[in-house]
């Protein structure tokens, strides 16, 4: 099982792009996203100091813009790569671009939306000074419980041993005055306290974008930041695309849900490194492949067709799927079970685990054509459940 994971904010580096423009197909296509967005991308993934591309405004179309155009070199035929990709995720801005990966988005689309996501992050971050600390090691419930102490929120939780704790610049500094045993405190040069309460103004300037953006379901399973399940709805996938702008990024429960999938490769679209990191130290055992420089495609390419499996998810525009956000036990709805026509946003049952039961429904609605399950089965992540053919066709 192969999956592709797209890094956020802090990846960037100066010069990170000096190599892949010598290909022609890749400028072409990297001066494309970079008028959609409105900024000289080129220049500031070339010649740009790490103090301006470190401006949110300007590292997050950098990076989704990276992500994107340095997939279509992995996969010349985009459509051949869901015959590989078993799922996507993206840490923090790089849900963006795993959206437009999995075509539940275009990649227009996602050069507006996070050119919007970066201006409006900065003018949120400008209204209160907040800031960013990353944890390092102790004990994770005394960590928690120290951010809770203070009053910060844990932004950024990407397992046992690491995460980011997000507030206002004094209870930060309380923060520091007043560590847990054993962990080693490093402030992050970030604009401010993202992925908390703080950035609400931005979720609503993105929400009240994302009415007139028109969606897909995704090609291949989607993890999701927020709780590491798989979203499969379109208008699912940019509801917690905006949303998550103001609330913790789980990478933790996303690497939870890879190896519930089975994963056996991660590769990270460039400028990679981050996400390969905590994933060896969290999954081992899982091969991961970090994509810095071009040279390295041939070998990222065998490294995708070595792991490739397909998420399984067919494209028919005749019918909808409804597939399991979480590995667990499924419990059929009975009213569900007994209907041939289910409306949309219809309970078809829930998914139950140590953890909790996520309620599944039918977002599209439609005639039953299949149930792929049976009371009491035990599903994956992504895993079909129940087919659906939409209504009001033919």
């Amino acid at each position: 099982m192969l999956v592709i994971v797209a890094p956020g904010q802090g990846a960037q580096t100066p010069g990170m792009l000096v190599p892949w423009l010598e290909d022609p197909a890749f400028e072409a296509r990297f001066r494309w996203l970079s008028t959609v967005a409105g900024l000289d991308l080129v220049e500031h993934g070339t010649t740009s100091d790490a103090e301006t591309i470190r401006a949110t405004e300007v590292a997050q179309p950098l990076l989704v813009a990276t992500g994107l155009v340095a997939a279509l070199q992995l996969f010349p035929h985009p459509a051949d790569a869901f015959e590989r990709i078993g799922a996507v995720a993206g840490h923090s801005v790089g849900e963006i671009a795993a959206a437009a990966g999995a075509r539940a988005i275009t990649a227009e689309q996602a050069m507006v939306l996070v050119r919007e996501r970066g201006l409006a992050m900065a003018r949120a971050a400008a209204a209160t000074p907040t800031g960013m600390t990353a944890l390092l090691g102790g004990d994770r419930d005394e960590v928690l419980g120290s951010l809770d102490k203070h009053g910060l929120t844990p932004a950024n939780d990407n397992g046992p041993g690491q995460v980011v704790a997000a507030g206002t610049l004094e209870q930060l500094a309380a923060l520091k005055a007043d560590p847990p045993a054993k962990a080693r405190l490093m402030p992050l040069a970030v604009a401010g306290a993202f992925h908390t309460h703080h950035m609400a103004p931005a979720v609503d300037h993105l929400g009240a974008l994302a009415r007139s953006v028109s969606v897909h379901d995704p090609r291949t399973r989607v993890i999701s930041n927020r709780d590491g399940r798989v979203v499969h709805d379109g208008r699912e996938v940019l509801r917690r695309i905006v949303g998550q702008i103001a609330s913790p990024v789980r990478w933790d429960l996303c690497m939870e849900t890879m190896a519930d999938l089975g994963v056996t490769g991660v590769l990270e679209m460039p400028p990679a490194g981050t996400l390969t990191g905590i994933l060896k130290r969290q999954l081992p055992g899982v091969e991961t492949f970090a994509l810095k420089h071009p040279d390295q495609l041939d070998e990222a390419r065998a490294f995708c067709e070595r792991h490739g499996e397909s998420a399984g998810m067919e494209t028919s525009p005749t019918w909808r799927m409804v597939v399991s956000p979480a590995k667990g036990t499924f419990h059929l709805d009975s009213e569900a079970a007994d209907s041939d026509v289910l409306p949309a946003g219809a309970a078809i049952g829930g998914v139950a685990s140590l953890r909790d039961t996520v309620s599944v429904t039918a977002a599209h609605g439609g005639q039953v054509v299949e149930w792929l399950v049976e009371d009491g089965d035990l599903v994956s992540p992504g895993q079909p459940l129940l087919r659906l053919h939409p209504e009001g066709a033919a």
